[in-house]
């Protein structure tokens, strides 16, 4: 057991960057502690995703390979990550935490008899043990848990690293897995994106949020305009999912999206904890409010007190003059 296994997981064609943000990470932490650095890319068509994996400096690839893995069930991804696991028996598994891997990481780790420990803002390998920190009690807590188990999983919240390349020499293996697909109990046969979802919310590098102060119809098209000049995602609090004015796709927040981009809007949001512990990860917050009283001025790294519905126009046409010129 002298490695650590990443599980890079794809989307939609692309690598995700929370995936890369934890690959990144892991090899700096296999040179501190002189483990290899191995990942993994479970696709239909893993070999598309290879050159990408390797700048990020793993010494070897496993991409395994099954039409399944397009259909995004948690069935066909736990049987092909226990398959990995069986052959290579690393000492630590991480993953980004997707959607998917929360679905199989518990089941992985009973399957293994390995110490879990999920959805980490941090974490390291010492004196034989993994220690990490996890957000808890809508973010206001980071509890510390640790596992000395043989095999330890870990997966990593959105935005807790930073994604940088570092290229080695590496090889990759492909893994023709077998998997029976009539053997399912359910099939995915389409995924509806709303239609406001012009960028991944999860995925966002800039994102545009808006909270009860934006109020009606107009207010929304402010938004969208300056997200639109900044090739933003939109995202939304609860409060204005509920009325209407966006679609719950949109929700950011403890029931909604995690999200981690480098810059954060946050317009019109009082700041509640509920919101806060989905986009506590933005490097960069710009809070826009009436209210200079608003908890999300706690958060932020800039804020302007004022009418958004006066400061947003000006703000658009600003940034689409300067993008102009």
């Amino acid at each position: 057991m002298s490695s650590i296994l990443v599980y890079v997981a794809t989307q939609d064609g692309k690598i995700k960057r929370s995936s890369l943000e934890v690959l990144s990470y892991c090899k700096r932490l296999s040179e501190e502690n002189g483990l290899s650095l191995e990942a993994a890319v479970l696709d239909a068509d893993p070999a598309r995703f290879t050159d990408k994996i390797a700048s990020y400096g793993p010494s070897k690839i496993y991409a395994v390979k099954n039409p399944a893995f397009s259909n995004h069930l948690a069935s066909a991804l736990l049987e092909g990550l226990s398959s990995l696991i069986s052959k290579i028996n690393p000492r630590l598994l991480a993953c980004a935490s997707t959607e998917s891997v929360k679905e199989v990481i518990g089941a992985l780790g009973a399957r293994h008899n390995a110490g879990v420990i999920p959805d980490v803002a941090s974490f390291a390998i010492q004196n034989g043990s993994v220690n990490a920190e996890r957000p808890v009690m809508s973010a206001k807590v980071l509890s510390k848990t640790s596992s000395s188990s043989d095999l330890v999983l870990v997966s990593v919240r959105s935005g807790s690293y930073d994604a940088v390349e570092s290229p080695a020499e590496t090889t990759v293996e492909t893994i023709e897995f077998d998997f029976e697909t009539a053997a399912l109990k359910s099939l995915l046969k389409e995924v509806i994106s709303s239609a406001g979802d012009k960028v991944d919310l999860s995925e966002a590098e800039v994102v545009v949020a808006a909270g009860r102060g934006i109020k009606d119809e107009q207010g929304r098209k402010l938004i969208e305009d300056l997200a639109d000049s900044l090739g933003a995602a939109v995202g939304a609090s609860r409060a204005v999912t509920e009325s209407g004015l966006f679609p719950a796709t949109l929700q950011i927040g403890q029931t909604g999206k995690v999200v981690s981009p480098q810059l954060y809007f946050a317009v019109g949001i009082s700041g509640a904890i509920q919101h806060v512990a989905g986009m506590a990860n933005s490097k960069v917050i710009v809070a826009i409010n009436k209210d200079a009283d608003a908890p999300i001025f706690q958060y932020a790294t800039y804020g302007l007190v004022g009418d958004l519905f006066k400061i947003l126009p000006l703000l658009t046409e600003q940034i689409r003059t300067y993008k102009a010129s």
